[in-house]
């Protein structure tokens, strides 16, 4: 169903600017500033997709998450990563368990990975193989495990922190990991003004706590509304040759694309531009959105799904700056 009549739409547009702004609200009486990075969470869960959030150590990250959690009515389940942890320790093991007629049967035995909400902590710091355990989850919402297919519900979230990659202990997460996450979110240093907030909210009296504002069903229907805006032709259209330009191989790569990127993004980076712009309309309160509004989540919708080669690597350049190039020489209308 489209978002054709002029009043039903209003009235879901009056809603979902109602329920992000308590949202938002509930986050901040905990978070202090981060709005970029506030913002692109709550997208992502508009969106129902998964967060990938990268900073330095002590940044808030988790605590970003925690709060999201105590904010929405979804049981919570956070993932330490370690170097040491195994793909079971996720996703869950069959063991053997007595009857109680003294036989022997097998049952399985849940793994974090089932909760709703899941903080995947530090997930760089694990190994690989245990890092791809939660590519099913994250891509079809189940698991596998001995044959036996497992749903996890909706909605359901993963919301990943990890260190950046130059710190010693971590592991590049896989191309086709990565690709699953809808943002890549980076977490900036707090201003001045900003620590002087933190210090004040963590180190006298009592610390406060987010308000529960959403429910499990709230959300469901908010991603209900996302997906039933329109988008113009012409809008869509720039975000098709937007990504095409990622590609070196392809028409409208820059200069940079071609000596830079080894691979493009993939057809997940055009959703995820496409919804995150439809989003970022119906937060500032339109039912349409515009090429203005592609352009400002390009970058955490693509920076994670262009891989660089090795000369990009060695001059030490960014995706952050291809993205940027593209978008400063691209043209709107084709």
């Amino acid at each position: 169903m489209r978002m054709v009549d002029a009043a039903g739409a209003q009235e879901k547009l009056d809603e979902l600017l109602s329920q992000v702004d308590r949202l938002r609200r509930s986050i901040q009486q905990v978070i202090v500033g981060n709005t970029e990075v506030v913002d692109g969470v709550i997208t992502c869960l508009l969106a129902g997709s998964h967060a990938l959030l990268e900073g330095v150590p002590g940044l808030g990250k988790t605590m970003l998450v925690r709060t999201l959690s105590e904010a929405v009515a979804l049981p919570f389940a956070r993932i330490q990563f370690t170097p040491d942890l195994m793909p079971a320790d996720i996703i869950g093991t069959t063991v053997v368990e007595e009857t109680s007629s003294g036989g022997q049967r097998f049952e399985f035995k849940k793994g974090p990975v089932f909760a709703p909400l899941v903080l995947a902590d530090e997930i760089n710091r694990a190994t690989p193989k245990t890092q791809s355990a939660l590519l099913e989850a994250m891509q079809e919402h189940h698991v596998t495990v001995g044959g036996v297919t497992y749903d996890l519900g909706q909605p359901y979230f993963v919301l990943a922190t990890q260190n950046p990659l130059e710190m010693e202990g971590t592991y590049p997460l896989p191309e086709a990991q990565l690709d699953r996450f809808f943002f890549k979110l980076k977490v900036p240093f707090p201003s001045a003004a900003e620590l002087h907030e933190i210090i004040n909210r963590t180190t006298f009296g009592h610390s406060p706590k987010a308000e529960r504002v959403l429910s499990a069903e709230d959300i469901k229907r908010l991603i209900a509304v996302v997906r039933e805006v329109p988008i113009a032709h012409h809008v869509q259209d720039y975000v098709v040759r937007l990504l095409r330009a990622t590609h070196p191989e392809l028409e409208g790569a820059t200069e940079q694309v071609r000596r830079y990127v080894a691979t493009g993004g993939s057809p997940r980076g055009a959703q995820a531009m496409l919804l995150a712009a439809k989003i970022r309309a119906l937060m500032a309160g339109r039912v349409t959105a515009g090429i203005d509004d592609v352009k400002h989540v390009a970058p955490p919708a693509l920076r994670h799904r262009l891989l660089l080669n090795f000369e990009g690597e060695a001059e030490a350049v960014t995706t952050d700056s291809v993205i940027a190039e593209l978008l400063e020489r691209l043209p709107e209308a084709s």
